[in-house]
Formats: C-alpha cells, sequence, structure tokens
C-alpha cells in the first residue's frame, strides 16, 4: 500500500472521531448555558417576534361556531395569547391546567387546533375544559407555518397592536406564568 493511500486511510478513521469530538464539545457549551441560565430551549427564536401577526384566516373548531382570522385579532383590543395545540400532543395535556388558570385570570386565550381532527381536539375541550374565548382549527397546517409553529404546544403573546411580543415552544408551565407571562401581559395591557 502507498504511502498516500495509508494517509487517506488514517484521515477516514479519524473523520468520525473528530466529528464526535465536535459534537460533544457543543453538547458541553449547551450544557453550561443551561446550567448558567443563558440558554433555555424553550424559547427557539422566532423570525415575527416585533413583527405583525401573518394574515390568516380559519374556520371553527367546535364548540365554536364561528373561526377567526388576523383582523379580528388585531381588533381584539387587549394583549391575546394565541395557543397552538392538538389532541395528540402529550405536552398539550400537560399544559391545559396553566391555560385554564390563565383564563380564570382574565387572560384572553385564542386557540388554533393543529393538524387535528375537529371531533378529536373538541374530544379534548369536554375532557379538559375549554380556555380559549375563541377557537379555530388549521387542519393542513399551513397557518402554522405562516407563524412559524415548530411543534405543539407553542403560544404567542399579540399586542394591541397585532405585534407578537413573545414567543414560547413547548409547555407553558406554572413558573412561566408568574415569572414571565403575568408581568407581560400587564405591560401590554
Amino acid at each position: 500500500m502507498s504511502g498516500e493511500n495509508l494517509a487517506r486511510r488514517r484521515l477516514l478513521l479519524l473523520a468520525p472521531l473528530a466529528l464526535a469530538s465536535a459534537a460533544g464539545a457543543g453538547f458541553l457549551v449547551v450544557l453550561d448555558r443551561m446550567k448558567r441560565g443563558a440558554y433555555d430551549p424553550h424559547t427557539l427564536a422566532n423570525p415575527l417576534l416585533g413583527a405583525p401577526v401573518p394574515d390568516f384566516s380559519l374556520p371553527a373548531q367546535p364548540p365554536a361556531t364561528t373561526g377567526f382570522d388576523s383582523a379580528a385579532l388585531r381588533a381584539a383590543g387587549g394583549p391575546v395569547l394565541v395557543n397552538f395545540f392538538a389532541s395528540w400532543c402529550v405536552p398539550c395535556e400537560m399544559e391545559h391546567p396553566q391555560l385554564i388558570a390563565l383564563q380564570r385570570g382574565g387572560a384572553q386565550i385564542w386557540g388554533i387546533a393543529y393538524k387535528d381532527s375537529s371531533a378529536a381536539a373538541a374530544g379534548l375541550l369536554s375532557r379538559n375544559g375549554n380556555p380559549y374565548a375563541r377557537l379555530a382549527r388549521d387542519e393542513p397546517g399551513r397557518v402554522a407555518i405562516d407563524w412559524g409553529v415548530y411543534g405543539v404546544p407553542e403560544t404567542f403573546l399579540v399586542d394591541r397592536t397585532g405585534i407578537i411580543r413573545w414567543h414560547q415552544a413547548g409547555p407553558i408551565m406554572p413558573e412561566t406564568i408568574t415569572e414571565t407571562l403575568q408581568p407581560l401581559l400587564r405591560r401590554y395591557a
């Protein structure tokens, strides 16, 4: 075997080791940032933060009789939490008690059933309660794409002028309400 072929083989053998080392180093950096509180995997950067809600129009999701659109959201007159959810989503079930608590506390929450059958989403709300002041469905998921949704649950805070001020990918937890949402809802009221 020539020296050139031997060197090439050694490089090919070292490539996976170098790749694994780089991935491990990146993982350690993320862990360190999480430990220091400088990284939260639920706050994925969304390009719509600080921008107006995208134009959309969605049909009603039972038990609602009318859906809603971007114009209705902009005309809501106060801050609105827009929550994308689905009956097949386990984290959505975990989040549901927090949405009920927010609604009981006076928060206006509008729900969008994402890639879900109408009957299944209605069943979830029948079993667990309906925290939504307005309710629509996005069965094909096209509106969610315009909002930059990664998966469900995802929640957006829209201010009274129709600007998206906050976004969370993943379930809202009790500490999210006290540490983040309550101050933001007061600020944008």
